[in-house]
């Protein structure tokens, strides 16, 4: 499966790759020019990334190789899935805490907190940036977040 050689897919990739320059004054990651070609680097990056569109309760819109292989779903099951359902029940009224603070400030940097792979498996995130996503016209579209650090945590 090749997600990046879709109009959609370059378009939402530059979407995040661009809203992530405009708040944090720097790049997510090195960027060639080619829309296609980032599109596929950053699906191949091996940090994770992921997105989610807005709404009351959204979905996932995003989610790089890493992201699939770390929450254990792939891309057909993503396009399905309420972000929400990356936190376990516990930790979802702590994670609309975090984004509803990012709606407002338009980026968080250094969160961690605990996620859930769909398979059941406990993951703490480490050093996780969160930021709101906005169109070339400067609409809001979403929010994304990626970080590089993570481990599995012990069943319970």
């Amino acid at each position: 499966m090749k997600p990046w050689l879709e109009d959609s897919f370059v378009e939402h990739s530059s979407i995040m790759l661009d809203s992530f320059r405009r708040y944090l004054g720097r790049e997510l990651m090195d960027r060639s020019g080619d829309g296609l070609l980032d599109a596929k680097r950053l699906y191949e990056v091996s940090f994770v990334v992921l997105a989610h569109e807005n709404g009351e309760d959204p979905l996932l819109t995003y989610a790089n190789k890493a992201a699939q292989e770390l929450l254990e779903f792939d891309w057909a099951t993503m396009l399905t899935l309420p972000s929400r359902l990356t936190a376990e029940p516990v930790h979802r009224q702590e994670r609309a805490t975090l984004l509803a603070r990012t709606k407002v400030k338009n980026f968080t940097e250094n969160y961690q907190g605990i996620r859930i792979s769909l398979n059941g498996r406990r993951i703490r995130i480490e050093g996780a940036t969160v930021w709101n996503l906005v169109d070339p016209k400067g609409r809001p579209t979403g929010q994304a977040a990626t970080f590089s650090q993570w481990e599995f945590l012990p069943e319970k």
